[in-house]
């Protein structure tokens, strides 16, 4: 997804919406890193103070051996399938080994741990669909090695003294990831089966439950494995129906010959049933070409090597070719602005600077160029029943997600009302697609200028204090507002404050989508 500036026509900033701002500056894989980093450091700290008995130096080589033998060993089978290798994605399983296998000097110890990020590493090549790894690869590590006998995962991030960092990182993670509701499902499933065979053993409900929380994987586990993007179905329901499974498979003890339940196999199984829920596999996507829609936005198009799957208003991630990643990594998402049935794949960006080197590698792009589509996901889809009317309003560039709505004929004959802010008329993206849509179409400039000719103004129907858009504001706008399924989609600032305006003008169903700012 491309970044929004919020125009200034929308309601004051909230608190969730400068929280989002602040994380959306770093990308998934990065804002992984670096909690798992600090964890790594925490648990170093801890083992100084007495609290972890490990000794510093099994701690301090144990992590060395994971970080650059996972990091060696990605590098050195990238280059034997020349591919482009994904560093941030090598470290963070060097880390997640890192925090599943016991610090040891121990000969045989390190030859399981060594053995384990080799594979870890493997997986990601020999456990793939067409460019997609289908399992989780430290989980796939961890088990495989498990296997063999010479060492075994014993999630050693479980201990109370973790909690302390670990909670907040978390959560943190899951915020930028939005599996909070996926977690929650999880936590919940996991926790009450193992609470209750705690209590069948004579344990108090208290007990049970502390232990589950804290002697138990459950938080590490869903917060950096589980929730994984590349290995999840791409909605949502299917992301909770596969929590509540694996939570299960996590928490109740089975025995299947020589495969007894642990986290990592639960995992694994997981992983698999996601694999056959969702887009198998990466798609080559051939740069076709661009065109510009305001100055600041242009729209890329893109040939794929075979059809792809998605609905109208979900978002592909793109792998995108740059020698030098800077701190915001290579992968990045976008939410698509075509029909499904249309031949070219194709997105709407910011191109504005400053851009990250991710985004300048995407406008150098030639025709004939190609990329990798890495995963297809999302919610932000009409309801299924055209009967319910919609309220759709964008923030800029944030209108791409409606296009795709327009584009694929969504919107025809249902009751749905586009209120777009921009910040002038030249600003207006996609207005002939707007114009041409039949859809009632109300445009708010932040400069208080005309929009696009065959484009209404909303500005008559009054705006809120310091000329910010509220809830008076909008319900003016739209009366019935309390009747239609709200969607809004922008930068998090405004997304945030939009939502907040639309509950205050009496909406009670409102999706979001926010576009991280890259």
């Amino acid at each position: 997804m491309s970044p929004v500036d919020t125009p200034q026509t929308g309601p004051a900033p909230t608190l969730a919406g400068r929280i989002g701002t602040i994380s959306g500056r770093l990308t998934m894989y990065r804002m992984i890193l670096v909690v798992l980093a600090a964890l790594a450091a925490y648990s170093v700290l801890l083992d100084v103070l007495g609290w972890l008995t490990f000794g510093v130096p099994e701690m301090l080589a144990h992590l060395v051996l994971c970080l650059g033998l996972t990091w060696a060993t990605n590098r050195a089978l990238a280059a034997l399938f020349r591919v482009n290798p994904h560093t941030e994605s090598s470290l963070i399983t060097g880390l997640l080994l890192y925090f599943l296998f016991w610090p040891s000097l121990q000969p045989m110890d390190v030859a399981g741990v060594a053995l384990a990020c080799v594979l870890a590493s493997a997986s990601k090549y020999a456990l793939a669909w067409r460019g997609r790894h289908i399992f989780n690869p430290a989980a796939a590590g961890a088990f495989a090695t498990g296997l063999t006998g010479l060492n075994i995962a014993t999630w050693w991030a479980a201990t109370p003294a973790m909690l302390w960092l670990l909670v907040p990182g978390v959560l943190l993670v899951l915020h930028r990831t939005r599996k909070l509701l996926m977690a929650a499902v999880f936590t919940a499933v996991a926790t009450a089966v193992i609470t209750a065979e705690l209590l069948r053993s004579g344990m108090t409900a208290g007990m049970g439950l502390w232990q589950a929380l804290a002697q138990r994987p459950v938080l590490f586990f869903v917060g950096f494995m589980l929730t994984e993007p590349l290995t999840l179905p791409p909605r949502r329901r299917h992301q909770l129906a596969l929590a509540a499974v694996v939570g299960v498979l996590f928490a109740v003890p089975w025995n299947l010959g020589v495969v007894a339940n642990s986290p990592e196999a639960a995992l694994l199984a997981g992983n698999l049933l996601a694999f056959l829920a969702g887009q198998r596999g990466a798609v080559k996507l051939r740069f076709a070409g661009t065109r510009p829609l305001t100055p600041t936005t242009a729209e890329f198009s893109f040939e794929p090597a075979r059809p792809v799957r998605f609905l109208p208003g979900q978002y592909m991630e793109l792998d995108l070719p740059q020698a030098r990643p800077d701190g915001k990594g290579r992968r990045r998402v976008f939410s698509l602005t075509g029909s499904p049935g249309q031949p070219l794949v194709t997105f709407g960006v910011r191109t504005a600077g400053p851009v990250s080197a991710a985004k300048a590698a995407l406008l150098a792009l030639r025709p004939g160029e190609e990329v990798t589509a890495t995963a297809v996901g999302g919610d932000f889809v009409l309801p299924r029943n055209t009967r319910r009317p919609v309220l759709l309003i964008a923030a800029g560039i944030g209108i791409t997600p409606f296009v795709s709505y327009l584009a694929s004929g969504g919107l025809r004959g249902r009751d749905a009302v586009l209120l777009l802010l921009a910040r002038s008329a030249g600003e207006v993206a996609y207005a002939d697609e707007l114009r041409d849509s039949g859809v009632r179409v109300l445009v708010l400039m932040a400069d208080g200028s005309t929009p696009p000719s065959g484009l209404a103004s909303a500005a008559g129907a009054g705006s809120g204090a310091s000329g910010r858009l509220n809830g008076q504001a909008l319900a003016a706008m739209v009366p019935d507002i309390a009747g239609r399924d709200v969607y809004v989609s922008g930068s998090p600032a405004s997304v945030a404050s939009l939502r907040r305006a639309a509950r205050k003008a009496g909406a009670r169903r409102v999706r979001t989508d926010s576009f991280a700012g890259y």
